[in-house]
């Protein structure tokens, strides 16, 4: 049986966890949608599409076993993207998700950036809850140059949606 969210430590990435991020984010985007080309190259090589230009990549730790993951992804000086929340299903529920989210806005701020996204699918309605709860505001349309097919909203943190212009 799966503990509570009190037992759960927040650690930045280690090498050997890359099949960790690699099985997690493969367990829900297996069930609501498929595996993406750029999904495959970023469990390919985390550290060079992910940590070498400036990104990080998070996990919720239970004890020794990984729950949860999530990347944030440096798009340009300043211009982050999270990306790649996953929580197994588990441990769903018990703000796990929450306190990735806010190891990666904290990450995005010790770097002093300058706009936070995120892109999603409205299909899905707890993480859609949860980003809104944590700042996140629905943009008109999407990015130009989306990653995903599957997306098919961009969110914004508050802190830079006041152009609501989601190449800004």
């Amino acid at each position: 049986m799966a503990g509570s969210a009190g037992e759960i430590e927040i650690v930045p990435y280690r090498a050997e966890w890359r099949a960790d991020f690699e099985r997690l984010n493969r367990e829900w985007l297996e069930r609501y949608f498929s595996v993406e080309d750029f999904d495959q190259r970023m469990f390919a090589d985390p550290e060079t599409m992910v940590i070498a230009p400036g990104g990080a990549i998070f996990f919720a730790r239970a004890r020794e076993t990984m729950v949860g993951t999530i990347a944030v992804l440096c798009e340009s000086q300043g211009v982050h993207e999270l990306s790649k929340m996953a929580v197994t299903p588990a441990w769903q529920g018990r703000g796990i998700g929450r306190m990735l989210v806010e190891a990666a806005i904290a990450f995005h701020r010790r770097r002093r950036g300058t706009m936070l996204f995120l892109e999603t699918n409205s299909a899905m309605l707890p993480a859609m809850g949860l980003y809104a709860a944590t700042g996140f505001v629905r943009q008109p349309a999407l990015r130009s140059g989306s990653h995903y097919g599957r997306s098919n909203v961009c969110l914004v943190h508050q802190s830079y949606a006041g152009s609501r212009d989601p190449d800004a």
